[in-house]
């Protein structure tokens, strides 16, 4: 299902990562998922129940092997 939300509230809505970019529905490989995905960094929010879940912590990374901010660590090397 594709998520409708009110267009007055998709122009408000960004990317909670620094850039704050817009967000688009759903995801680059399913327009129709129930997801929102950033115009910039690529992560992909979930739509639950209607309501977008803008967390960093619940995003789905870009799968195009860009590595966003918190994907990087230090492996000690």
């Amino acid at each position: 299902m594709a998520v409708t939300l009110d267009a007055q509230l998709m122009e408000i809505l960004a990317c909670p990562a620094p850039d704050h970019a817009p967000l688009t529905p759903g995801t680059p490989d399913d327009a129709d998922a129930d997801a929102l995905t950033c115009t910039s960094c690529g992560r992909v929010y979930p739509v639950r129940d209607g309501i977008p879940v803008l967390l960093l912590d619940e995003a789905t990374p870009p799968d195009d092997g860009r590595e966003t901010d918190d994907q990087t660590s230090s492996d000690g090397a």
